[in-house]
């Protein structure tokens, strides 16, 4: 295992009990721990950041930073069910990123993640490819 794979486990231990406040993991920019809510009827069918029309049924996430198109594993930590998501949007803000949420999954990743009921649940976030935003900020 190397430095930077302990560092970030370490890191992401010491955020577990940090309570709802822990946000992103400084060992590792591209894994962050903290809550996820869930974004849906009152949105759908609107044009969302990336300009394209938000379907609570899909497979997609708003994020604060993230740069759009970013793909990302979304892990439920309480059942440890994951999905694979599209960034699309901004967000979350308002109470539920007071909260601590992190990210905005769609109903439909909620539902495979299985915290419809409960509304909000601790989740990682870990970047599977950086959006297209993020490659044209390095050109």
């Amino acid at each position: 295992m190397s430095l930077r794979q302990s560092l970030a486990i370490l890191a992401l231990v010491a955020s577990l009990g940090a309570g709802s406040s822990a946000r992103a993991t400084v060992a590792n920019p591209d894994l962050q721990v903290g809550l996820a809510s869930y974004y849906g009827p009152g949105f759908n069918g609107e044009p969302t950041a990336s300009g394209e029309l938000f379907d609570e049924r899909q497979l997609v996430a708003a994020h604060r930073t993230l740069p759009l198109g970013s793909v990302v594993r979304v892990t439920n930590l309480e059942n440890g069910r994951s999905v694979v998501l599209r960034v699309i949007d901004r967000g979350p803000y308002g109470r539920n990123h007071r909260k601590g949420c992190i990210i905005d999954v769609s109903r439909g990743a909620a539902r495979r993640l299985r915290f419809i009921r409960d509304g909000i649940v601790r989740v990682q976030v870990q970047v599977m490819r950086p959006g297209a935003d993020a490659a044209a900020a390095t050109n």
